[in-house]
């Protein structure tokens, strides 16, 4: 997939392309749906697929003080819409200054002379331009005016049946729902909109050591660590090291209030470290990724250290049951090297 962050960026005789434009956070199964409609439309024109995207999300820019919490950082944002099959995305930076521009300079600079837009995909939704003025009207009047054709998709992230037992079963995809689930620490219906398991990404600092003290030690992410923090508990994961080893996890979010003066944090224990270096695994320095697939149970203050290791024996003993059942639990030493 190309990435440019700039439209200098662009090559000069780059097209045709079919193109669509939005945040993508999270990249969940309604935006998926998308995707799938800009490929399908691209291959049909003989064209490029391509996403025009913004980084600093437009809300940190006109009301940081009310924006949202990100789902999922840059970098994995990019990883996750290269791996829907894109052939080029536009991660364009947003400043006051680019939301100056009216709804027909931003189409024409942008999708006309740097895209080569044959088509662009939106939802009836849309909104773009100076103060959101311009509409699904104005992309079709400038898509007349400026030869390219506006597919509209009736709902912007489709509905997905995600489960039909419930009031939820027809519920819209979207970035909203994906934050509300991660609020409760409901991770199972984070993953099912995502399409995947949610995921922070962060580099593994050193922490006060107490897991190592009571024999449980712990991998600690970093206070600059992207992605949305699930709500307080213990979690079973993954967590996937700078080689691409995807090790199970049970994964603690909160302060830990059985001691006092610990601040809000991230910590995976890995649960299969290889039996030749259980005494040196070692993560300092490695930017990880750290994967939520169930909430085991919300934070709990204990009488004493004592207690919690007995709590965390037990957590460990089910995060590996059920680690063990999914179809991408971690092989052991002797399967890897023989694949």
């Amino acid at each position: 997939m190309y990435y440019w962050r700039d439209l200098g960026e662009v090559p000069e005789d780059f097209g045709p392309s079919v193109l669509t434009l939005g945040n993508f956070d999270g990249v969940h199964r309604g935006h998926q749906q998308v995707l799938q409609q800009v490929l399908d439309a691209a291959r049909e024109r003989s064209a490029a697929a391509v996403v025009v995207s913004f980084d600093p999300h437009p809300a940190q820019v006109h009301r940081p003080e009310s924006a949202p919490e990100l789902i999922m950082g840059l970098e994995d944002r990019v990883e996750m819409l290269a791996d829907a099959g894109i052939d080029a995305l536009l991660m364009m930076h947003y400043t006051l200054e680019f939301a100056a521009n009216s709804p027909e300079d931003f189409v024409e600079q942008v999708f006309v002379r740097a895209l080569g837009a044959k088509a662009v995909v939106v939802g009836h939704d849309v909104r773009f331009g100076r103060g959101n003025s311009g509409d699904l009207d104005t992309m079709r009047e400038l898509g007349a005016k400026l030869g390219f054709e506006v597919i509209a998709i009736e709902d912007f992230g489709a509905s997905y049946p995600l489960r039909s037992t419930d009031a939820d079963g027809d519920r819209r995809c979207s970035s909203t729902w994906v934050r509300e689930a991660l609020e409760t620490g409901d991770v199972e219906t984070a993953g099912r909109v995502l399409g995947r398991e949610h995921r922070m990404r962060g580099e593994v600092v050193h922490g006060a050591a107490r897991g190592r003290e009571l024999g449980y030690p712990t991998a600690n992410l970093a206070p600059s660590s992207q992605g949305f923090i699930p709500a307080d508990g213990i979690y079973a994961g993954w967590l996937i090291d700078e080689s691409g080893v995807r090790w199970p996890a049970a994964i603690s979010v909160g302060s830990n209030p059985t001691f006092e003066g610990v601040s809000r944090q991230v910590e995976a224990h890995v649960i299969n470290r290889p039996p030749e270096r259980v005494q040196d695994f070692d993560l300092y320095g490695q930017s990880v990724v750290v994967e939520f697939l169930h909430r085991l149970r919300g934070q709990v203050t204990y009488r004493g250290p004592e207690a919690l290791i007995e709590q965390m024996k037990l957590d460990v003993g089910q995060a590996r049951t059920l680690l063990s059942a999914q179809p991408h639990a971690l092989l052991s030493t002797e399967q890897r090297a023989e694949g």
